[in-house]
Order: C-alpha cells, then sequence, then structure tokens
C-alpha cells in the first residue's frame, strides 16, 4: 500500500467518532456523552442525495446535489467541526460530501472528476485555525476511491478580492459581494481544462457562493459538471432524490 494512503486511512480514523469513545467527549448535534456525533445524528447526514435547488437559482449555478437537510442536528455537527475545531466530525461530514459528489456524478453519468472545494481566505483560515472544507473534501475522496470511483481535489479556487461578511445578507446581496471573487490558479487551469469537475462547499443557502466558483472555473475552461455540499437550506429548495451512494463498507 503507498504510503499516501496508509497516511490517509490514518487521518481518517483520528476524524472517526470512535476516538472520542477513547479520549471522552460528547455528540456536537445533540449533547448525548460519548462519540462526537452519534448513531442518530449521524443518520441525519446519510443521505440519499438529491437535486437541491435555491429558489430563486443564481444565474450559473451548476446542478447542486446535497446529502442532508441543513435543519435539526446538522448546522451543529457543521459549526462544531467549521468553528470549533471538532475534527474528528471530519469522517461523517466527509462521508456526507461523498454522498453528494456520487450524487452529482450519477447524475451526470460518469464516476471520475477533480473535487474544487469553494476557497477560504488566508485570514479566514488562520483565523480558524484550519481548512474545514479542505479537509472534509479530502476524506471525501478517499472514500471514494475506496469505492471505484476516481475522484482527487483540486485546490484550485482562490480569493481574488476582499468581500464582506455574508452573514445577514440575502441573496441578491450575495451575488454582488461575490461578483467576480473567485479566480483559478494559473498552474491548475491548465491542469483542469477539458476535465470534469465537481464544485464543493460545506453548505449551500442562495447558492451564490458555488455559483461565483462555477464562474470562475467556466471561465478557465473548466466548467463544473455539478455542486456537492453537505447540506442544503430546507426552506430554499426543491427536492428530487438521486441514486443513493454505494455503502461498500
Amino acid at each position: 500500500m503507498a504510503r499516501r494512503d496508509l497516511t490517509g486511512r490514518l487521518a481518517d480514523v483520528l476524524a472517526d467518532p470512535f476516538s472520542d469513545l477513547v479520549l471522552g467527549g460528547e455528540c456536537a448535534g445533540c449533547g448525548r456523552p460519548g462519540r462526537a456525533v452519534c448513531p442518530e445524528c449521524r443518520d441525519a447526514l446519510g443521505g440519499p442525495s438529491y437535486v437541491a435547488w435555491p429558489e430563486p437559482a443564481p444565474r450559473g449555478l451548476a446542478v447542486p446535489v446535497a446529502a442532508a437537510a441543513y435543519d435539526g442536528a446538522v448546522p451543529a455537527l457543521v459549526v462544531a467541526h467549521k468553528e470549533h475545531g471538532r475534527y474528528q466530525l471530519a469522517g461523517a461530514l466527509g462521508e456526507a460530501l461523498a454522498l453528494a459528489v456520487a450524487g452529482a456524478l450519477a447524475g451526470a453519468g460518469v464516476r471520475a472528476a477533480w473535487l474544487c472545494p469553494v476557497p477560504s481566505t488566508p485570514a479566514r483560515v488562520r483565523e480558524r485555525g484550519h481548512d474545514p472544507l479542505g479537509r472534509i473534501a479530502a476524506i471525501c475522496a478517499r472514500r471514494l476511491r475506496r469505492r471505484g470511483y476516481d475522484v482527487r481535489v483540486a485546490a484550485a479556487l482562490r480569493v481574488e478580492r476582499r468581500l464582506a461578511d455574508q452573514a445577514g445578507l440575502d441573496a441578491v446581496q450575495r451575488a454582488a459581494n461575490l461578483a467576480g471573487a473567485f479566480g483559478v490558479r494559473r498552474d491548475w487551469a491548465r491542469r483542469l481544462a477539458g476535465q470534469p469537475v465537481v464544485a464543493v462547499d460545506d453548505v449551500l443557502t442562495t447558492g451564490a457562493t458555488l455559483a461565483e466558483a462555477c464562474r470562475a472555473l467556466r471561465a478557465a475552461g473548466a466548467p463544473p459538471l455539478g455542486c456537492a455540499v453537505v447540506a442544503a437550506t430546507r426552506r430554499r429548495f426543491m427536492r428530487r432524490s438521486l441514486p443513493v451512494f454505494p455503502d461498500a463498507d
């Protein structure tokens, strides 16, 4: 087994809820003592994946696929990992993203793609102390490869200019704030041109962020075949079932 695969498997183990059983902890979703995410809260992330168009859908957004609705325990799980460094949640969130990516690939009729995470600014990464989306995207890709998909993460997108805080902005304001905000790194533009690409994020609300990611990828010659997210805001989408990700574990 390649050293890279061994490293990836070790990272999955460290991110698994089992570590909280050994070290002690509580479910980030419901507060139950024990695992970082209890079986019931994990089930909330368990699919099946579905098309999650926001309403209204921003121009240029490729077909968005989600694994879960952003309600119940799911927001607490996402926020605990992203903002509070609960790294043990990355396994469950990465598996959910894998469900969504598999649905997006099934919808496009392919089993291979580059996964392009929506970027954060370097300052935001430093503030959080980690790159949450990068971590769950890497776990997502490893889980999919074990199931026979040919997927890799491409850290191709970058923030090109200063952005206002998105909190409290409506759909129109978010779209204006994000217009022209992302670009594709020159070295990645050459590698991605003409390749199948899926834009990924943790949560879909108005769709403005992913629409801007899609615009940047198209401008670089790599139009995305779809988007994939862990969860989508329930009140903003129309739901349609997609093929369930095959669980080979």
